[in-house]
């Protein structure tokens, strides 16, 4: 069987073969709308050109995000989707889809809560490739790190713009699958992007990191995700996906909102997806 590290590196090869300058993560949060609309949305955004979902466990106090997708969370913990729950969500859609890395991003106490060893085994059960804990500091995993790699699901790291070269180094030591560097200081869908300053980081990072590095935290359309492509690996992209999500469901007629949240949510990542296409590897337009 083809490890969890190794279908993350295999969508990586992918996009580089195809010549195209970074891959394609979209973010949403399990639960969000709603439970029997997750699967349904996260098959619909690998067919609009996901190369590698992020999927959000929903957790009551999400420090590093902002207000788009604390609500997320919160709608979808009023559901009844925690940690348990997110990880039947990605059994459900592996029965379908063996091929898509799913990646999922959260907080330590739901973890700490269900036991780091247990969370492993589950993880690697449900087919979980990546597993990116934001409170979780590199020089504190390695068990947990360890643990991971032994049921072949990767640890990920966040690096940020304050981040010290001693940090890069503590993260390059454990991390695997992919590096997520924060481009901005503060919460998700805060600011505005500096591409320069963008690619001076990553550049940086990439002295220490032998792996792939994603760019997220302030892409929020197609020319965002142009610039940034090209100067990373890979494009993160959450909150903007999320206000879509909302819309369609505040707009849509009784009983097809998840039809038309789903459908929103493809047809915007499909713009952001032929965007990037038009980028080739060295950053310039196709």
């Amino acid at each position: 069987m083809t490890s969890r590290t190794d279908r993350i590196a295999a969508a990586f090869s992918r996009v580089a073969e195809s010549g195209r300058a970074a891959a394609l993560i979209p973010y949403i949060a399990a639960g969000d709308p709603s439970p029997s609309a997750t699967v349904p949305l996260m098959h619909a955004l690998t067919k609009a050109g996901a190369d590698i979902i992020e999927l959000g466990v929903p957790f009551s106090d999400p420090m590093a995000d902002g207000p788009v997708i604390q609500r997320a969370a919160e709608r979808a913990i009023a559901q009844g989707v925690g940690l348990r729950r997110t990880l039947e969500l990605v059994a459900e859609f592996r029965r379908d889809d063996a091929e898509t890395p799913v990646v999922l991003m959260g907080y330590a106490n739901p973890i700490e809560r269900m036991g780091q060893a247990a969370f492993a085994q589950a993880a690697q059960a449900a087919g979980v490739d990546g597993v990116l804990v934001v409170d979780y500091p590199p020089e504190e995993v390695d068990a947990f790190a360890g643990q991971l790699e032994a049921c072949s699901v990767a640890p990920i790291f966040l690096l940020a713009p304050t981040s010290t070269e001693e940090r890069i180094k503590a993260v390059a030591r454990v991390a695997r699958g992919y590096v997520y560097y924060v481009s901005l200081k503060g919460v998700t869908g805060a600011g505005s992007l500096n591409t320069d300053d963008v690619a001076e980081r990553v550049a940086l990072i990439k002295q220490h990191v032998r792996i792939p590095v994603g760019v997220g935290f302030g892409i929020r359309d197609a020319q965002s995700a142009q610039r940034i492509a090209g100067k990373a690996d890979a494009v993160v992209i959450g909150s903007k996906l999320i206000e879509t999500l909302e819309q369609a469901v505040a707009s849509a007629p009784a009983g097809q909102q998840t039809e038309s949240a789903v459908t929103a949510a493809s047809q915007w990542l499909a713009g952001i997806r032929q965007a990037l296409d038009q980028v080739k590897r060295d950053g310039a337009p196709a």
